[in-house]
């Protein structure tokens, strides 16, 4: 073969590697390489081809693709790296692990995209950021390079202040933070070593493994009780105390209603009317107004504080309550929206008090059906203060004060929620953790409370209230203009995840029907009466939450799926949502007659509001995390009943049959045999031995280590091996 014939072999061959070379540089354009480092990257070890690669380094750098740093190493050329970057790239959110490494989520793809730790580029948990991908290889998770930090998620971290002779650091509590904090003895701000404190970061250099910060508050000692919930608050950037301006105005509002403010109201005050809360509740925002009219149909009023007469748009109350979005439920305390002059006291619609609320009254027929309804402000005097227990206490047949207008009232929620299931509503069950707690918010035991039908009297109104004010605006039918208005919505189940959810569903011999609306809910509904007290109950319900869309505030409407309506919104607690004080305003607004608010303004409130309750939410789960830690600090050797609640390589989940608190034992901890696991069938297997450890069976553990700033539980087997693993039958 001649020279001529061979030649455009040759420069296609160089061709392909020069564009290998490139598509190297692009991938790591924070790197730079030298020719031999360059061929090790791309697997070449032939001499001749090392050779090339110089020559094409060489050849990149006169073309200006890259530039050489120091003598024979080159790197991207940096006004390439954004138009490369821009070509081939997505934006998402970090979610950081604890080795460095990272995935970034986002919705323009079907999958998280991987982010080695060498490429993460000073992005932390939570960011949003611009991710260059790189060419997707073949059976190999999609990857990336975060090349641009959109919006920081995070302003302030805590942790534990470190201090040496020459410097500090703060280490953050958080296990997704993975780098510390280096902190200048300067900046310290009086933190004393081993307090804890929170740190906010002032630079990073683009060299640096770590970012440089400064202390903006010192919390204290770690352990104590009010430094650890302090912490919490402070570690999902919730503020500590209401701004002076929210508090002075607070004190000026009078707990007393003027005899002209009652005269322009509806006058609710002769009528009965009653409170049900939990037991230790202090902001009544909701009550309930029993009647019998003419011809034996009933008149239900569902009363809410009129937080809106008090809280004027603009105020400080007003700016303060936007920015937090809504109240914190931490284990021993609650954070309010607003201060407390009004959330206990002015507005909690507290027995034998004249309170002003925001209504919504139906006439009721025996069967539960609504027969008309208003809307307007009123005046109450609430003649009972309950809690569920109490209530619960008449339903099941004890006697009490004005039992026969609960029953009534029990009567009629209990046909408004059949009703509800008819149309496909999914009864999601909830189950709530508390604990009791000494003088200095040490755990002495836990108290698991599960709704009972007093919990769903009051639900059952309250859904009844928000499903018909939505309906009220949204519903027009040639009634004029759309008015945008806040609704809460709830998005049908995406169907990959639906389709995962029904397989492991399969595999734990559930069935589970999708060919319909209404067969994906009834199925859902039978699947929670079949889990029910079975060792699978707790992982099958959270993974069904996590197949479920998120709810969320928006001003489109989309309905809400879970609940089966096609209006919704939050009507019913405008002391601890702020998403209710707007619906106030907004109904306010509009039975005056008045024309649409800005869509594009209020959906921007929306999605505040979604991302404050999320993060309110995160907090409280912490707080009980922590608590169910500090409970399980002092049994450090001693033995408890579990459920295996899941599975993965590093270990098997295990939650504590009477206290909920869910620890790891890890596979390094069993040493009998190597485990692996076999994620396709929910279990981990020994190589030798074949003992098995599945999802749902019974387990003896000893508590081996807490770590309290981590929150973190290890166990281990009782007697160390898996004699103690009980499985269940009849689901196998």
């Amino acid at each position: 073969m001649s020279k001529k014939s061979r030649k455009p072999t040759v420069n296609i061959a160089r061709n392909a590697l020069t564009n290998q070379v490139f598509n190297l540089f692009a991938e790591n354009s924070s790197h730079s390489f030298n020719f031999r480092q360059t061929a090790a990257q791309l697997s070449v070890t032939d001499k001749r081809e090392k050779e090339e690669i110089k020559t094409i380094l060489h050849n990149l750098c006169l073309q200006g693709s890259l530039v050489e740093m120091n003598r024979g190493k080159y790197k991207l050329n940096p006004e390439l790296i954004v138009a490369v970057s821009k070509a081939n790239t997505v934006t998402g959110i970090v979610d950081m692990k604890q080795t460095g490494k990272a995935y970034v989520i986002t919705p323009d793809l079907p999958e998280d995209v991987f982010i080695g730790p060498g490429n993460t580029n000073h992005a932390l948990n939570g960011d949003k950021v611009r991710v260059h991908l790189f060419p997707k290889r073949a059976n190999r998770k999609m990857e990336g390079e975060i090349v641009e930090i959109i919006e920081r998620a995070k302003k302030q971290f805590v942790g534990i202040v470190h201090i040496s002779k020459s410097f500090a650091y703060l280490e953050p509590d958080s296990t997704n933070v993975p780098v510390d904090i280096y902190i200048p003895l300067g900046a310290l701000k009086g933190a004393k070593n081993g307090e804890k404190a929170v740190a906010q970061i002032t630079d990073w250099p683009k060299r640096s493994a770590n970012p440089v910060g400064e202390i903006i508050h010192v919390l204290g000692q770690p352990g104590n009780n009010n430094v650890e919930m302090n912490a919490i608050l402070a570690e999902f950037d919730f503020p500590l105390a209401f701004p002076k301006a929210a508090e002075d105005e607070a004190r000026k509002i009078k707990n007393e209603v003027p005899a002209e403010e009652i005269a322009k109201r509806r006058d609710f005050r002769e009528v009965w009317t009653c409170t049900i809360d939990p037991a230790d509740a202090k902001d009544f925002d909701d009550a309930l107004s029993l009647k019998k009219l003419p011809g034996g149909n009933w008149e239900v009023g569902v009363h809410i504080a009129d937080v809106s007469h008090y809280v004027n748009p603009g105020s400080a109350i007003d700016k303060e309550a936007f920015e937090r979005g809504t109240s914190i439920y931490l284990v021993d305390r609650t954070i309010p929206m607003l201060p407390e002059q009004l959330s206990n006291l002015v507005c909690s619609l507290r027995p034998d008090e004249e309170k002003l609320c925001y209504s919504a009254v139906f006439k009721m027929n025996e069967k539960g059906d609504v027969l008309d309804e208003w809307f307007g402000r009123t005046v109450i005097k609430s003649n009972r203060r309950y809690n569920y227990e109490e209530v619960q206490a008449m339903i099941e047949g004890a006697e009490g004060d004005f039992k026969d207008e609960l029953m009534i009232l029990h009567n009629l929620s209990s046909k408004l929620r059949d009703e509800r299931f008819k149309k496909g509503s999914i009864a999601f069950k909830s189950q709530d953790v508390k604990f009791s707690l000494d003088e200095n918010g040490k755990p002495l035991g836990v108290i698991i409370k599960e709704q009972k039908e007093a919990n769903w009297l009051i639900e059952d109104f309250m859904l009844l209230a928000n499903r018909r004010v939505a309906a009220r605006i949204g519903d027009r039918k040639g009634e004029g203009e759309k008015k945008t208005f806040v609704y809460r919505v709830h998005d049908e189940p995406n169907p990959d995840k639906l389709a995962n959810f029904t397989e492991l569903l399969r595999k734990l011999g559930y069935k589970f029907q999708t060919n319909s609306r209404r067969n994906i809910s009834t199925s859902f509904n039978r699947l929670f009466e079949d889990i029910l007290g079975k060792g699978e109950e707790n992982m099958i319900e959270t993974v069904a939450i996590r197949t479920m869309a998120r709810a969320e505030y928006s001003t489109h409407n989309i309905g809400h799926y879970g609940l089966a309506f096609s209006f919704y919104t939050h009507f019913t607690s405008p002391i601890r949502r702020y998403p209710d004080l707007m619906v106030h305003r907004l109904l306010d607004w509009y039975l005056k007659g008045k024309p649409s608010v800005n869509q594009e303004e209020y959906e921007q409130y929306c999605m505040h509001s979604s991302e404050m309750e999320r993060k309110a939410m995160e907090a409280e789960r912490a707080s009980v995390k922590y608590k169910q830690a500090e409970y399980l600090m002092d049994k450090i050797g001693q033995e408890f009943d579990g459920l295996i609640t899941g599975v993965s390589k590093w270990g098997i989940f295990v939650e504590l049959t009477e206290s909920k608190c869910e620890g790891m034992i890890s596979l390094r901890y069993l040493n009998d045999d190597f485990y692996y696991l076999d994620d396709e069938n929910y279990r981990i297997i020994g190589q030798r031995s074949g003992k098995v450890f599945r999802l749902g069976d019974d387990v003896r553990i000893r508590v081996k280590k807490i770590d309290l700033q981590k929150k973190q539980m290890d166990f281990e087997l009782a007697n160390g091996n898996s004699e103690n693993i009980r499985p269940k039958t009849n689901r196998w």
